[in-house]
């Protein structure tokens, strides 16, 4: 059989055309896959966890260009749980976010490096109690690819894993440190699907 290489050629310029003038595509947070779960460490014994949930947001994923992606997400603080009941109260009272139902955290991106076939460092305004600080999250893309199953099978999905360090006292937030260790380490891991 002959391969006509000129109808090959033609083909591929098309196809490569589109992917290259592919638009930017939004992906929204899936909250029930996404969560952050933070640790510090408590008076040199032990290493205390708690976590984040009810997230929303959004990416803007350029596939062709992805250091022109961005990020942004919210999650309540009142979602933060460490697994007592007390510690939790303890943390919405006046020694730390003095919170109510309605406080956020929030991140917004500013800019995206990319250090890697798969890994970013994602920079952008961390907005907790009150303050605004530039942080930095060393990101990996876990997987691109349709959703396996379910009402959601064939949906383009993106998985994502993120770490940071914070400093409690850079946000208000830092009673009792150094007993209480002020560095915070931070684990973000999300899924986000595309909109339809």
């Amino acid at each position: 059989m002959m391969i006509n290489m000129k109808a090959v050629l033609i083909l591929l310029l098309v196809v490569s055309g589109s992917i290259l003038n592919a638009a930017p595509a939004k992906f929204e947070l899936d909250a029930s896959h996404s969560q952050v779960v933070f640790s510090y460490n408590h008076l040199g014994f032990s290493t205390t966890t708690g976590m984040f949930s009810g997230f929303e947001g959004q990416i803007i994923f350029d596939e062709d260009d992805p250091a022109a992606s961005s990020v942004t997400v919210s999650m309540p603080v009142m979602s933060m749980f460490t697994g007592w009941e007390a510690r939790d109260g303890h943390f919405m009272s006046d020694d730390f976010f003095n919170t109510s139902a309605d406080d956020m955290i929030s991140f917004s991106s500013t800019d995206i490096e990319i250090t890697g076939e798969n890994a970013a460092n994602i920079t952008g305004d961390l907005s907790m109690n009150g303050v605004i600080k530039s942080v930095t999250l060393a990101t990996t893309l876990n997987n691109a690819a349709p959703y396996p199953f379910g009402s959601k099978a064939g949906t383009p999905t993106l998985g994502f894993d993120a770490t940071t360090t914070l400093l409690r006292s850079d946000f208000d937030l830092g009673a009792f440190a150094p007993a209480v260790s002020d560095a915070v380490e931070v684990f973000i891991s999300i899924e986000a699907l595309q909109a339809e």
